[in-house]
This record gives structure tokens, sequence and C-alpha cells, in this order.
């Protein structure tokens, strides 16, 4: 029997008898991080790596039944050895690696391998099955290292604080929104955030991450001079909301690794696309799943069918898992969307 099987409920360990990362509520979940995809409430008992408790107690409640274990930590449960290893996504993110009759699996979560200070950086499991994401699982996704990324977003905004017109950052509050706080250069303007972002923030300075002071949106005024000068970051879901009119003249971007395509830049609507993702890009995917050393690798949301494909032809035994994963944080409620 394989020791992970797609059930209803979600990816399940038979001889273990819990979940990883189940969509619907079950009685003991292993969870790789907390975004919403991912971590969902309603279940009885949660596992996860302890630098993502802060995380998921103000995501999902902070009276969930929680046990937490540093990476790298064993635990055996009805024979199963569980241990979780850093994924390298956001804070707190795991892989989980499990091994139960000689075998050994490693379910990834979502990764990306480069590393960006926010988070433990991604660490390589050997194993015998990998169950890996495919989010940009096709070859014209390609990233360009970070420091570029940074840069351009430096140019945007100091062009932008040259004609007193207040620069609106898109990005995913969790994660994404700490990562391009811990890389800009924040000597070139205030920073403020939405309402989604800044209790978030909180949580990564409590953990020790450095995030710069920022500002909340929402204790500025319209008429304060340094709207014109400052650099706001905010989710997806703000764009085109009545929230936006505090910012008078404004440019917009967003970040993510969607910026690559141009279509989706146009369907965005927004002046700039910056292309930053905290997933793995194709030539990551290949490199992650190259040191597994793994002979079968399963497959999650994505582009499934390219990268199974693609690794078949390598001589691999791959095949895909259908899940319900997938936008990480791209729908929020509307009270986010306002705050």
């Amino acid at each position: 029997m394989d020791l992970v099987i797609a059930r209803p409920e979600g990816l399940y360990c038979p001889a273990g008898d819990f979940y990883i990362d189940p969509w619907r509520p079950v009685e003991r979940s292993v969870i790789t991080h907390a975004h919403g995809d991912h971590a969902r409430t309603g279940n009885q008992h949660y596992l996860a790596a302890a630098p993502g408790e802060g995380i998921l107690r103000s995501r999902l409640g902070q009276d969930i039944n929680l046990q937490t274990m540093a990476y790298g930590e064993r635990l055996l449960h009805h024979g199963v050895t569980l241990s979780f290893h850093p994924a390298g996504h956001v804070l707190g993110s795991a892989q989980v690696r499990l091994e139960y009759g000689g075998e050994v699996w490693v379910a990834s979560g979502d990764y990306k391998i480069e590393p960006d200070g926010t988070c433990a950086p991604f660490e390589p499991v050997r194993c015998h099955t990998f169950i890996t994401e495919s989010t940009f699982g096709l070859p014209i996704y390609r990233w360009q290292p970070q420091a570029d990324v940074f840069a351009e977003i430096n140019q945007w905004w100091q062009a932008n604080a040259a004609k007193d017109k207040t620069s609106v950052l898109f990005c995913y509050s969790f994660g994404k929104a700490q990562r391009i706080l811990h890389g800009i250069d924040t000597s070139l303007g205030p920073i403020l955030t939405h309402g989604a972002v800044e209790p978030l923030n909180r949580v990564y300075r409590d953990s020790g991450v450095y995030i710069p002071p920022t500002i909340y949106a929402g204790d500025v005024k319209k008429s304060d001079p340094i709207m014109r000068k400052a650099l706001v970051i905010a989710p997806p879901s703000a764009a085109g909301s009545t929230w936006m009119r505090r910012f008078g003249d404004y440019s917009d971007g967003f970040a993510s690794g969607w910026m690559r395509l141009r279509g989706t830049r146009r369907r965005r609507g927004v002046d700039r696309g910056f292309v930053l993702s905290d997933h793995a890009d194709w030539p990551g995917l290949l490199w992650a799943i190259g040191q597994t050393g793994a002979e079968r690798v399963m497959v999650t949301h994505g582009s499934v069918a390219v990268l199974v494909r693609h690794l078949r032809e390598q001589g691999l035994d791959a095949q895909g898992f259908s899940t319900e994963y997938g936008n990480d944080e791209e729908e929020l409620t509307s009270t986010e969307a306002t705050a």
C-alpha cells in the first residue's frame, strides 16, 4: 500500500491515520504551512513545524489544538516516523518526511529554492517517493535573481516619489509582502501597509525576522504629505476597491510569478508587473526533484500534466495527484479587501 493516498478529505497516510494539508475537516492534520489552501479551520488536531506556530494561530485562531516540532525532530506515530524539513516558501513552511516499513516519502507542500532571509531555506530530503507541487511547472517560468526584482521595485518607487505620486504594490499578504519588505531599500521613503498585511508583519517580527518599520495606511490622512512619497503594500483584492481612493494620484504594480505572462499583466491592469514568486520555477522544480533521489514522483496542483510527462521522459515513475491546493492568497474576503 502507498504511504500516502488521495482521499476526498485530502492526502491521507493510512499507516499513520492522519492527513497532510486536508481541505476538509479531519481528526488529525499535518500542516506544511499556513496559506489558506493548505491550512484550514475545523481540524481537531494540528501538527506543524515550530516556526509556523505564530502564523497558524494568527490565521486559524489562538485556541486551535496545535502541536509543533522543530525542523528535523522526529515523531513516531503508529509506526510511522514523521519529521519536518524547511521548504523555503514562507515563515514556518515545511516538507513532511514519512518513513514506514523501509520506505521514505516526502510531501513538499509549497517550496522555493532561492533563500530570502524571511524563512528557513529549502533543504533537499532524500526519499523514495517525492510529492511535489507544480504551480509554475512550465518551461516559460524562469525567475531572475530576487535582488534584481527588488532593484526594479526600488527604481519604480523612487521615480514615482520624484513625481509626488504614491506607489501601491499589490502582493499576497502572507509571505510575499514580508519578503518584499525585507528586501527593498527602506531609506527611499515611508512604507504603508494594508490591514491584511500589518498583523502578519507583527508575527514575523515576533519570530525574529527583520521587517522594517511600517505604518498602517488607515492611520494616514489623504492630505498627509507622506502619502506622495510612500510605498503602499496591499493584497490583490484591494485593487479597484474604495480603499484605494485615499491615495489620490498613484501608480500601481503587482508582484507575482504570474506577471511573467503579458496576458496576466494586461488583465490585472496595473502600471508595472514585477516577476517575483515564492514558488520554485521550472529549473527549480527539476533541481529539487533531482536532489531527492526519488525514483517515484507524485505531482500536485499547477501544470501537473506537463511536469509528469517531462519526468517520465527522464525515466522517472511520475503521476499526478488530484488536490484542492492552489491560488495561495489570491482569494481574500471582502472585509480584508477594505481593511
